[in-house]
């Protein structure tokens, strides 16, 4: 695991004037019900989340309002190009410029993004968390530490099975369909691949507190500096 130096923390130069230290920006990574949200959570709890600018990459999926629901259940929400990383880009590079944002919100249960936004204003830590965000060059360029969640295909799968059913109104036929189609397919090609980009895979997820450790202990080092 690589050390950075880069944090968010105003620190004095040689003539006595305070300079801004752009952010550290964490990706984390993973496969769908991977456990990436435990972890992510877990940092939040211990490096303090008033510090932390927390972003689900989920959030930026496309608005498909514009099709028929019968349709928008069929989409492909596993390939980047579901994703509107422009949009995702554009607010990252606001956040290190010391801007705050509009983050969009979706509604998993209609496939559509609604009117509503999330004001998230600039912290030492910009928290990024989604399937895809190493697949995406434009992205990991921006990031300074990356995190893999891994674990087993079959809990992965039970996982989310049992996620879509209670939060986002799916059938248990709906998601074995939609897994068999396009999740796990998708997996392969893309997340799966991934994870070679990481500077510290996590295996068992949020379960694996050593891992944890490591990863605030060196968040904390490196907002000390």
């Amino acid at each position: 695991m690589q050390t950075y130096i880069s944090t968010g923390l105003n620190q004095p130069n040689a003539i006595g004037r305070s300079i801004m230290r752009p952010p550290i920006i964490i990706g984390v990574a993973g496969g769908s019900a991977s456990g990436k949200t435990t972890v992510s959570q877990a940092i939040l709890q211990r490096v303090g989340a008033e510090r932390i600018a927390y972003i689900p990459h989920d959030l930026y999926y496309r608005d498909l309002s514009h099709l028929p629901f019968e349709q928008r259940t069929h989409f492909n929400f596993d390939h980047p190009d579901a994703l509107d990383n422009t949009l995702l880009v554009a607010q990252l590079d606001a956040l290190v410029a010391g801007q705050a944002v509009e983050v969009p919100t979706y509604d998993f249960a209609t496939y559509t993004r609604l009117a509503a936004t999330q004001t998230i204003t600039p912290q030492p830590v910009i928290l990024l968390e989604g399937i895809l965000i190493f697949a995406e060059p434009v992205l990991r360029r921006r990031m300074q530490i990356k995190l893999f969640v891994d674990a087993d295909a079959d809990l992965r799968f039970i996982r989310r099975l049992r996620r879509d059913i209670a939060e986002r109104g799916r059938s248990v036929d709906t998601v074995i369909e939609q897994y068999l189609k396009t999740v796990r397919l998708m997996h392969l090609e893309f997340v799966e691949p991934s994870k070679r980009y990481a500077d510290l895979i996590i295996p068992e997820g949020g379960s694996n507190m050593i891992a944890i450790d490591l990863v605030v202990a060196h968040i904390e080092a490196a907002l000390a500096i």
